[in-house]
């Protein structure tokens, strides 16, 4: 996994830019199913990061279906579709648009609930 980078002196949160990386990591194939990711404290001193910020990245992907958790057997890519994957990051696009416009979650969430 080479080539993971994150900027600190983007506005994007740390986590979000480290699950953005090995998203991309993962979609490049840099890391495919089943294969086991290297541990969070090896990823942390790669990118200069805590690596609770990288345990709250892989969190994210988890929920996102990107990566599994497997007592005995660490982090492995779980080969589910990206198509969740992309959803979930657009959504989390939208959310970041809809705060730097001034609008909380839960507004935006009533706007979506509108569209119904």
């Amino acid at each position: 996994m080479d080539g993971l980078r994150v900027d600190p002196s983007d506005r994007t949160l740390l986590h979000e830019q480290v699950a953005a990386e090995l998203r991309r990591a993962i979609a490049e194939g840099e890391a495919g199913p089943g294969e086991r990711l290297p541990p969070a404290r090896d990823l942390a001193t790669v990118l200069g990061v805590n690596a609770n910020t990288v345990l709250r990245a892989l969190r994210q992907l988890r929920e996102e279906g990107l990566v599994e958790f497997r007592r005995g057997h660490g982090i492995t890519v779980s080969g589910h579709a990206p198509a969740r994957s992309a959803v979930v990051t657009r959504v989390r696009e939208l959310v970041q648009y809809a705060r730097l416009q001034g609008y909380q979650p839960d507004e935006l969430i009533h706007m979506i609930e509108g569209l119904r």
